[in-house]
């Protein structure tokens, strides 16, 4: 019997300052609150979020370690546990959150999301991608339910580098490309049923809010500001994406994305968002989509700066025998290529990786 799966978030909260009012949304969740922040996303919101959390609730914060690996949601739980805490929050970027999600699960505990960059979809998903301590990708993880709050906060993230940004708007226009693939193949989505309507309509809706706002919105982030472009492009990034490829489901992007850990070197220092970008246009070629609309993507990725050559992924001169590498990984039971295609080789992948690059060359500025 098929089954259709709709999953989202319990409270969904944005907009400019939102992280005065951070206080109020979790003591409803908790009075004592484990925050899980790196050093980096304390330093942007921490003496906001103090103030907010006065006189409402306790709270520890903890140096998140850098990596979603098994060991450091481990750690996380054994000092939760020891805190007494009643929520969990991850603040900052995907891999926090993705922790903060896994911690919230072994404990059984709410769990809230704050992003203070706009870089990923992570934020609403009931899931998380885990890693080896090295970085290299291991599985997904999945949860009986989805994060009780997402607050995010437009001022911060305008603030934050535009790359990231920019890597938002990548990971974001995966969406609806990979939603199509599952949808046509019939297969599972990441909410572990078939594609709802709801699903693929609004992975549809993701992509033409980032084609219609996104350069004019990187062009104000660029200068720090918050407009109406930019608060379409965050709510398009975070939540319509993270409905979107939880409902409608992963296909190429992302698995050739976790198929570039398989490499060593500079690659490592790009982004999520970087490299599902690059992700997006092989699994245009592994489609046949038209060359049009391989076209329409890089335009849009060379305006926002996001690789579209292998050697602004920082692996020129890649062997092959890496490169199959990548194909293998990306191909493993694991992971979602096969929602594209089961029939696809490691080698027929690394053959696509390459023709992307020759392909994006080609491409004019017109």
């Amino acid at each position: 019997m098929a089954k259709w799966v709709f999953a989202s978030p319990s409270r969904y909260v944005q907009g400019a300052g939102m992280i005065a009012h951070l206080g109020e949304h979790l003591s409803a969740l908790g009075r004592n609150a484990f925050i899980l922040a790196d050093d980096t996303a304390w330093g942007i919101v921490g003496r906001d979020a103090e103030a907010a959390m006065q006189d409402k609730l306790t709270f520890r914060r903890e140096a998140f370690g850098g990596e979603a690996s098994n060991a450091e949601i481990r750690r996380m739980a054994g000092l939760a546990r020891e805190a007494g805490a009643e929520v969990i929050v991850g603040m900052g970027g995907g891999k926090a959150m993705d922790t903060a999600k896994a911690t919230a699960d072994d404990l059984g505990l709410p769990v809230a999301i704050v992003p203070t960059i706009a870089s990923t979809d992570a934020p609403c998903s009931a899931l998380s991608v885990i890693y080896s301590p090295d970085g290299v990708f291991e599985t997904y993880r999945f949860y009986s339910k989805n994060p009780d709050l997402v607050l995010v906060d437009t001022a911060v993230c305008a603030r934050a580098p535009v790359r990231l940004f920019a890597s938002g708007i990548a990971d974001g226009l995966a969406t609806n490309v990979e939603a199509k693939a599952t949808w046509r193949n019939r297969a599972r989505t990441m909410a572990g049923g078939a594609q709802t309507i709801a699903g693929g309509a609004i992975a549809q809706v993701c992509e033409d809010t980032l084609f219609a706002h996104g350069l004019s919105a990187y062009r104000a982030v660029e200068k720090g500001l918050v407009t109406p472009a930019v608060e379409a492009v965050v709510e398009a990034a975070t939540l319509l994406s993270g409905l979107g490829f939880e409902n409608g489901g992963l296909a190429a992007a992302h698995a050739i994305h976790n198929g570039f850990t398989a490499l060593e070197g500079d690659i490592h220092h790009l982004t999520h968002g970087e490299k599902v970008a690059y992700g997006i246009l092989v699994q245009l070629v592994l489609d046949q989509q038209p060359i049009a609309e391989f076209e329409r993507f890089v335009r849009l990725f060379r305006a926002i700066r996001m690789p579209v050559s292998l050697r602004e992924l920082h692996i020129e001169g890649v062997s092959r025998r890496d490169l199959v590498k990548v194909g293998e990984l990306a191909n493993s039971p694991n992971d979602t290529l096969q929602n594209l295609s089961p029939h696809f080789t490691d080698d027929a992948i690394a053959d696509a990786i390459l023709a992307t690059d020759l392909l994006a060359a080609g491409v004019s500025a017109a």
